[in-house]
């Protein structure tokens, strides 16, 4: 089910009521009926692979016990390991499997041996990247004696399934949310209404702007042959915003949702394209899946505490992985890779940690050197974002390459008035609210009549442009 469809808002206000007025005084209750409702809003989708979910939930349930009573030190590690083989093997299996015997192919064929490998053709699951990372920090949080494994199934089963955050994340840890599950929440009228703010403020990112930008992104990359490289350049701006506005809506509404709910999710997404350098953009983008990558991957490596060839490696271990987290495809990895080389600058020089606060924090205009950091931060990713919209890494080479030559041309093609002001709406109204945690916490500061006239504003804006069904980019990884 996706949240900007008509299925979801009959679906959201029914839940909303059964969850307070008839759920909420009894635990148990409460907890079996958001497993329900989740299960029901991932079988929307196709009911066949609730089967998964459930089979990965159960593993971790099982294994998390079994790690915590283990009387040795083998056993421990043995189920961990079952822990982690298991989940991962199901999302090779479904993900990466016909990437693999592609590239084993085509490798050998290029030295002449022909080799006769079927391909599974499979589905890929939404959200099975998502929840199989959260499975994986269960079970290894329980191993680092950090958190004690649950044992009341329903409960857990709940956890793992919480619709909000499922398909797409934040990738949530059970030291955040968990425990918010062995707990009766009162009803807050104050979280519910931010969170319906935070929704309304999510759809208007991801339909009225993301999907605005889709329309224009998708005819250039199509035509990028033929196109200027003023328009490429666009294009490449235009699906930086694109994806932002996709990804960070549907966390805005995931969140959102989750405070209707008596919830609290972790922040996603902390304004990333007023970063100042690469490593401050890691810190902005995606939080939940850079810092699963950081205490799960980078630290267990050795991060940055060993040599420097040491902290390169694990530098590029990190991105890559990420990269290839995303998709099965070379050009993720490139684009992770390339991310890595943006970085290391950062690092060698000790400057990864230089642009901790924000930007012009307790002041309206930027200085002239964060604007042009900002700028340079904003250009370097929008390269690599062009790697990881492209089809091909020959695809995107030929982008870049076009988009550099400084061919003439009118600019604008492919490109409406509407679609530029929409973006710098986003900007505009995302720099004023860089010190909050969303782009309509302004609405709380303000008199009655003009709140009420920006709610207005974007629920028609959403209404008018929103299309229906239209899905989210990252449902594919």
């Amino acid at each position: 089910m996706l949240f900007n469809s008509i299925g979801f808002f009959i679906f959201l206000p029914i839940c909303f009521l059964l969850h307070w007025y008839v759920f909420a005084r009894n635990l148990r209750a409460r907890n079996a009926f958001i497993l329900f409702i989740s299960y029901i809003f991932y079988g929307w989708w196709d009911w066949r692979y609730l089967a998964l979910i459930i089979f990965c939930s159960l593993v971790a349930f099982i294994c998390g016990i079994l790690i915590h009573t283990a009387g040795t030190q083998r056993l421990r590690k043995l189920y961990l390991t079952i822990s982690i083989v298991v989940p991962l093997s199901v999302l090779v299996v479904f993900k990466y499997y016909d990437f693999f015997v592609t590239s084993l192919v085509q490798a050998v064929g290029s030295v002449g041996i022909d080799l006769d490998l079927r391909l599974l053709h499979v589905l890929l699951p939404v959200g099975i990247s998502f929840y199989t990372f959260q499975a994986l920090s269960y079970t290894t949080d329980i191993y680092r004696r950090e958190i004690e494994p649950t044992r009341d199934l329903i409960t857990f089963l709940a956890f793992k399934a919480f619709f909000p955050q499922l398909v797409a994340g934040p990738i949530e840890r059970a030291t955040n949310l968990l425990p918010q599950f062995k707990v009766l929440q009162p009803f807050d009228r104050t979280k519910a209404y931010d969170g319906m703010r935070q929704m309304l403020w999510g759809l208007f990112k991801k339909v009225v702007v993301a999907d605005t930008c889709a329309i224009h992104v998708n005819a250039i990359f199509a035509d990028h042959e033929q196109l200027p490289s003023a328009t490429l350049l666009l294009g490449a701006v235009l699906f930086a915003i694109q994806i932002y506005g996709d990804f960070s809506g549907y966390s805005d509404i995931a969140i959102g949702c989750a405070r209707l709910f008596g919830f609290s999710l972790m922040r996603n997404f902390a304004f990333p394209y007023f970063s100042r350098d690469m490593a401050e953009f890691w810190r902005r983008w995606h939080i939940s899946l850079s810092t699963w990558f950081r205490d799960y991957v980078y630290v267990p490596l050795g991060g940055s505490r060993g040599t420097v060839a040491a902290s390169v490696r694990n530098t590029f271990i990190i991105f890559i992985v990420s990269g290839f987290w995303h998709g099965a495809n070379w050009t993720f990895i490139i684009w992770g890779a390339l991310n890595a080389v943006y970085f290391l600058p950062l690092l060698l020089l000790r400057n990864n940690r230089r642009h901790i606060d924000i930007v012009a924090q307790g002041r309206w205009l930027p200085s002239v050197g964060d604007v042009l950091r900002i700028g340079l931060t904003f250009l370097l990713t929008c390269i690599a974002w062009v790697f990881f919209r492209s089809a091909t890494v020959g695809e995107a080479w030929e982008y870049l390459v076009r988009m550099f030559s400084f061919t003439g041309g009118n600019a604008l093609q492919h490109i409406t008035p509407t679609s530029i002001l929409l973006v710098m709406v986003l900007m505009i109204v995302e720099w004023i609210q860089r010190e909050h945690q969303h782009g309509l916490h302004m609405a709380t500061t303000v008199p009655k009549p003009v709140r009420w006239s920006i709610y207005t504003v974007v629920l028609l804006g959403i209404v008018y442009m929103g299309v229906e069904d239209s899905s989210f980019i990252y449902f594919q990884f």
